[in-house]
């Protein structure tokens, strides 16, 4: 599930001047001009980000900015390719042989610094070309393999990079979220906790434990219903943008024409997805925490739940978290609410569990936890089985440091 965010400006970093007819071009403008990009596609998302509003965040014209960059994906494909070098250099700086704890704080270090634009490659890089793809995930390959080698040194466990991932997952969802707190504690309590990740044995969680009953999916039982259930698997595998509203008429038998008389427009199904996938999260979570002994079981129980929604609702899920960020203001605003209430219930459990914890401490906490979720699932290429569920649960309450 995605994280409500708040308004962000981009404000200007570099001393050019809003008059290019008096700017003097600073020898850095191509940099501070990705720096600028990767925090508007992180807060807006690829299709709302404009390039006019990227240029406005240098203190150039949009023109100005098509001097460096011919077009938008061509500036979106160099931010994406920036922040994953970015977290290379700082391990090839890392001596071969180093404790997990240097190459670990490498990556925060540098993570935290860049955390404005770092959210481009967690959901936006879907949206890059195959090949381009390819390259990134090569170079994030190599970051987990390092990872890896830190962590087999001091846990040896045979989980095929799984707690590597996990860990780098709670690192990285600092990107995803806005609660403000000092650069040098945020990178302490995500060091900890990804350490924690780290030593935390999935194979030996929760034996025995009950399994977790999700409320089913809707069954769709009028017209609208199945075209909303038609368009799900399509915006999941595609991406909203790409998906037509003729490719959602044929897959329910209609013409084109025929959607508007059940939704406005394509977006209006997106947004109705985003509140289906937030209502059946949310009764989820009611039926999880009936008779929990304490906010211990409370939050174990709440991890579970949500990994268990996770890899029953994958399709739905990835596009309310990957999506979210190109609703309309006025249909984003209820699905902020029921984030930030379910987020809510999470702190409130967790500050009872770890009372020394401030608010702040435990907001960073709780999305580490789901950026621990998100990563291992991906892992897992979100292959459902009671082991996968258990596995990931127990990552996730490692990193929340119960």
């Amino acid at each position: 599930m995605t994280t409500p965010h708040g308004p962000v400006s981009v404000s200007a970093r570099s001393a050019v001047t809003a008059d290019p007819t008096t700017a003097t071009r600073p020898r850095n403008r191509k940099q501070l001009i990705v720096e600028a990009a990767g925090r508007v596609f992180s807060e807006r998302g690829y299709h709302r980000a404009s390039m006019e509003e990227i240029a406005a965040g240098v203190g150039i014209t949009a023109a100005a900015l098509y001097r460096h960059f011919p077009n938008k994906y061509a500036l979106f494909a160099e931010c994406a390719d920036v922040m994953a070098d970015r977290l290379v250099a700082a391990l090839d700086e890392v001596p071969p042989g180093a404790t997990l704890r240097d190459v670990l704080t490498a990556v925060t270090r540098v993570t935290v610094a860049h955390r404005a634009s770092g959210g481009v490659y967690r959901w936006e890089a879907r949206y890059l070309n195959r090949e381009d793809r390819r390259h990134l995930r090569a170079k994030f390959g190599h970051l987990v393999g390092r990872v890896d080698e830190a962590v087999q040194r001091e846990y040896s466990l045979p989980d095929e990079g799984l707690r590597a991932v996990a860990a780098l997952g709670a690192i990285g969802s600092i990107t995803m979220h806005h609660t403000s707190i000092a650069q040098r504690r945020v990178e302490e309590l995500l060091l900890a906790s990804a350490l924690r990740v780290a030593a935390t044995d999935p194979a030996a969680a929760r034996r025995g434990a009950r399994p977790v009953e999700l409320p089913a999916q809707p069954v769709p039982r009028t017209r609208r219903a199945e075209i909303l259930a038609a368009a799900i698997p399509l915006f999941a595998r595609d991406g909203f943008t790409s998906v037509t509203n003729g490719q959602i008429a044929e897959a329910v038998g209609l013409a084109p024409s025929a959607l508007y008389r059940h939704y406005p427009g394509k977006v209006d199904i997106l947004a109705a997805a985003c509140l289906q996938a937030a209502g059946l999260l949310a009764q989820g979570v009611d039926q999880s925490l009936h008779e929990v002994a304490g906010p211990h079981d409370a939050i174990v129980a709440l991890a579970a739940t949500y990994v268990a929604y996770s890899f029953e609702y994958t399709a739905l899920n990835s596009v309310a978290e990957a999506e979210f960020a190109g609703l309309p203001d006025d249909l984003r605003r209820p699905l902020v609410l029921a984030q930030r209430e379910h987020i809510a219930v999470w702190e409130q459990q967790l500050r009872l569990a770890r009372p020394e914890l401030d608010p702040r401490q435990t907001r960073v906490l709780v999305h580490a936890g789901f950026g621990v979720a998100v990563e291992a699932g991906r892992r897992l290429r979100w292959q459902d089985s009671h082991d996968h569920r258990d596995a990931v649960t127990a990552l996730v309450v490692g990193a929340l440091g119960l």
